[in-house]
């Protein structure tokens, strides 16, 4: 599978992306950390992290016993840099700010 597609895929559940929210807020979180806000087991959350680490948006550094997580914002910049910033920016604003006027609320 191609760097892209793992970082697509990655993307595509809601549970991991609310885990890359979280550690843009927070760096270097440990997996308790991460589950104390999610109404998951250790292993579910360990599992979606598991992906994360592969698509390359999470990275990892051990700190004694503890596995500390960090948000990579590489990949994300390269699929903007692909996927997006070919399009207008102003547009793409105009289409945004429609939606949140239409639909009531931001992106989560």
């Amino acid at each position: 599978m191609k760097a892209a597609d793992k970082v697509f895929r990655a993307l595509a559940d809601p549970t991991r992306r609310r885990l890359l929210d979280r550690l843009h807020t927070e760096a270097g979180q440990t997996l308790t950390d991460l589950c104390a806000r999610l109404r998951m087991t250790r292993q579910a959350v360990s599992q979606h992290l598991d992906v994360l680490e592969a698509a390359n948006l999470v990275t990892t550094v051990r700190q004694g016993r503890e596995k500390l997580h960090y948000l990579n914002p590489v990949p994300l910049h390269q699929i903007y840099e692909r996927w997006i910033r070919k399009f207008e920016r102003r547009r793409l604003r105009a289409l945004h700010n429609l939606r949140v006027r239409v639909e009531g609320e931001a992106d989560e």
